[in-house]
């Protein structure tokens, strides 16, 4: 009979938090702290720039990679704020969103049973996109006490032959911890000493709080030419809905990635291009407003969270605070369905990023003071009745 592909049978929808969402919007009035993303609309003079665009009949396809402009301006940005030099004529293409810049350079590198390392917790679609690949997620248990950071230690430990890369997430989503230039040297060296590949997620660079250092880890010392750097203007631009991010590297694996761009989708969106280009020229103050604003959020609930006696390490990235609630008695999952059930607050168990999330949940801050401080009311009053039993 007709039968799909067994690959796309063994990639399991995250279970969890479709769930939640279930659960959460069969209660009219349910305070959701789920969602990863801006509640900003895009700035406007980025969508004047591509309504203009559109005016002039810009409506035609790109080169794969992308059109040149932005892939200059992309170079220009990379070299001012990550130190690190790209030709933008084989060393850059932009893609549909960091997601698909993930996909591409998974795609690129395996073979089928490669084995990649990533983090245990770690962002949710990493290991579908392996899988969809045919290689193989090996998670690596990360622990609050290191900021949920990688170690030498605990990285060298799943490294096997069949290796082939390490995905490296900084700032993290779901536990808002960035890596130090120390942990950077870290990865490095397991990379060096091993001849890993290391594909840098740097979606949420530009969302990093207290003056803490930014580094790419393509700077260090041989690193350049075995480092893909993924990117997106979906976090930093509140740009989610316009589908563009870009993957730099060096030129063999750019030039398989532009390739399979042909063969997948052609180029990404023109309107979105433009767009870009104006982010890239003109949306620092826009970034700054942004981030000043997620800081704010994020002191909010962070103190809050410990006010409460649920601990919080202090997440210096991204927009995700990752609270431990082991101290309530519950697992995770128990603890999010609860709170939706008794309190209509939704936020995810930390089991959805991997078996080391038992005891935490992850709680996002993308969203208005207003709006947080109603549901970490509902929070606090959801622990009280715990504590009364």
């Amino acid at each position: 009979g007709l039968h799909i592909s067994q690959r796309n049978i063994t990639v399991s929808t995250c279970g969890i938090v479709p769930r939640m969402y279930d659960l959460a919007k069969n209660k009219k009035d349910t305070v959701s702290f789920v969602l990863g993303e801006p509640d900003f609309v895009t700035p406007k003079h980025i969508i004047e720039a591509a309504k203009k665009k559109l005016d002039e009949g810009c409506t035609h396809y790109t080169d794969n990679a992308g059109i040149l402009p932005l892939r200059q301006e992309i170079s220009r940005a990379l070299k001012q704020y990550d130190k690190v030099d790209y030709d933008p004529e084989g060393e850059i293409v932009v893609t549909v969103g960091g997601m698909m810049g993930m996909y591409m350079a998974i795609l690129a590198l395996v073979n089928p049973g490669d084995e990649i390392l990533i983090a245990d917790p770690s962002y949710t679609n990493y290991v579908g996109e392996i899988v969809m690949n045919r290689a193989v997620a090996v998670p690596v248990p990360v622990y609050e006490k290191d900021n949920f950071n990688f170690t030498y230690e605990n990285l060298k430990s799943r490294v096997t032959d069949k290796t082939k890369a390490i995905i490296l997430n900084s700032p993290c989503n779901p536990t808002g911890g960035v890596a130090t230039r120390e942990t950077m040297e870290t990865v490095a060296k397991v990379a060096l000493e091993y001849d890993l590949y290391v594909i840098y997620d740097a979606v949420y660079k530009h969302l990093i709080y207290n003056d803490t250092d930014y580094i790419n880890i393509a700077v260090l010392d041989g690193m350049r030419e075995r480092t893909i750097y993924v990117d997106s203007f979906s976090k930093t631009y509140a740009m989610t809905g316009w589908r563009l991010g870009y993957a730099l590297g060096p030129v063999p694996v750019i030039a398989q990635m532009t390739k399979l761009h042909q063969y997948g989708i052609m180029s990404a969106p023109t309107t979105a291009q433009y767009a870009a280009i104006e982010a890239l020229r003109n949306g620092d103050r826009d970034v700054e407003m942004m981030r000043g604003e997620y800081d704010m959020r994020r002191r909010l609930v962070v103190d809050s969270f410990n006010a409460m006696g649920l601990t919080c390490f202090e997440p210096l990235g991204a927009f995700y605070v990752f609270p431990c609630i082991k101290n309530t008695g519950l697992t995770s999952e128990e603890f999010c369905t609860r709170l939706i059930v008794d309190k209509h607050v939704a936020v995810v168990p930390g089991t959805a990023f991997g078996e080391s999330g038992e005891g935490f949940v992850r709680v996002s801050y993308s969203y208005s003071i207003k709006h947080l401080k109603i549901a970490l009311e509902r929070i606090k009053e959801f622990l009280d009745e715990l504590k009364k039993g």
